[in-house]
């Protein structure tokens, strides 16, 4: 069997209908198939890959940290210095609120720890997320997700789960003395691209204050620079009991974490213990991974021309096929009149070497996430292409 065989034929499938693009390396902003045409990753791998494919650095330090050692222990057992100058880098990105960090795999388990925690420490066992809202796939993650298309197969999930609309003030009495934490992205990602008003998020930390309700703050795509500041919530002026994140966390490697206070985290130690376990979380490599990934974000300041790439993005991104464009720095959806239209464009993108997409819950909009590293002339580029293939459709 050739590589597309096995492809189908012993990976699990998600869809129907793959992308199936065989790729050989990553560089940069490029990706590579097994032909050696290169492709413009304009998703990044949905947010992921914020300082590029295989950035020197990243690799010389997973290479540098897995010639020393692996895996080790269960998270939390052992001292292990990639977790320590990992934690200790993040600690001086965020307010002194949030100082306790706990490293997991993935944005979903991330999700599934914060909610533990928010219902430990609450003694309560009601969550509210938001309609259009995508915090994960687990089955605890999946009750929260506001789309009934995407969970309803999977039922009976979480007990105690329901929904308000997003930006919409007046929802925000249905947050009460029984809700254990109120779990929200400041920017909607998988909603295409919703961006939450400022009077919207003051008010709603003001009634979870009154309420006794955790605010979790869900920057799993928004957070490590997406949106032109280290974390989203800089932009707001509110802060969260506990923060979640992962994608671009790892430089390309699998990890996320939840982030809160010490007093908060201190009550998964006890009655009973061990109140979250997880056996690869905070992995070495994927710390060090992490760091490096940090050092290149600060090292090159790539988040001082975030603001100015997404004007770019949005100068370009002009045709009469466009109905509108959203963003929040390098988090952009480009709204077209319908699925069919767009898919076409994806497709033609495609042929052209340009990677995009749409979302789960807006299939009309194409996401646009490159590289934070990318250049002005790979923007022009890029939406050139996107262009020629929009006259096309």
């Amino acid at each position: 069997m050739n590589n597309r065989q096995i492809f189908l034929n012993l990976i699990a499938q998600t869809s129907l209908s793959p992308l199936m693009l065989e790729i050989e390396r990553g560089e940069g902003i490029y990706l590579y198939d097994a032909t050696g045409k290169p492709y413009m990753d304009l998703i990044s791998g949905i947010s992921v890959s914020n300082v590029g494919h295989s950035h020197p650095h990243v690799v010389q330090a997973v290479q540098r940290q897995a010639a020393r050692y692996m895996h080790t222990m269960v998270y939390g057992e052992y001292i292990m210095s990639p977790q320590l100058l990992l934690a200790d880098a993040l600690r001086k990105t965020l307010p002194q609120k949030l100082d306790n960090i706990y490293f997991v795999n993935s944005g979903s388990e991330a999700v599934e720890g914060a909610v533990k925690l928010a219902k430990r420490y609450t003694g309560r066992y009601e969550i509210i997320s938001c309609f259009n809202a995508y915090h994960g796939s687990t089955q605890g993650a999946l009750s929260l997700a506001g789309s009934g298309e995407l969970k309803n197969a999977y039922r009976p999930l979480l007990p105690g789960v329901s929904h308000i609309r997003f930006n919409d003030v007046y929802e925000l009495s249905k947050i009460n003395e029984k809700t254990a934490a109120v779990i929200i992205e400041p920017v909607q990602g998988e909603a295409g691209l919703r961006v939450a008003d400022k009077d919207y998020l003051l008010k709603l930390r003001a009634r979870c204050d009154e309420t006794g309700a955790l605010l979790i703050f869900d920057e799993i795509q928004s957070g490590f620079g997406r949106t032109g500041t280290f974390w989203c919530f800089e932009q707001y002026d509110v802060l969260p009991d506990i923060l979640v994140t992962a994608k671009a966390m790892g430089g390309g490697l699998p990890l996320g974490a939840f982030i809160s206070s010490k007093k908060i985290m201190h009550c998964l130690t006890h009655h009973p213990a061990l109140g979250h376990i997880t056996t690869y979380g905070g992995n070495p490599v994927c710390c060090a991974a992490s760091l490096a990934a940090f050092e290149v974000m600060m090292r090159e300041n790539l988040l001082l021309r975030v603001a100015e790439k997404e004007r770019s993005f949005r100068q370009y991104l002009n045709h009469p096929k466009i109905k509108e464009v959203r963003s929040k720095g390098l988090m952009i959806a480009v709204e077209f009149e319908s699925f069919d239209i767009l898919k076409r464009i994806i497709e033609r993108c495609l042929e052209y070497g340009v990677i995009t997409d749409w979302f789960l819950f807006c299939n009309n909009s194409m996401r646009i996430a490159p590289p934070l590293i990318i250049t002005d002339e790979q923007i022009e580029q890029a939406c050139g292409l996107i262009m020629k293939a929009v006259d096309e459709s």
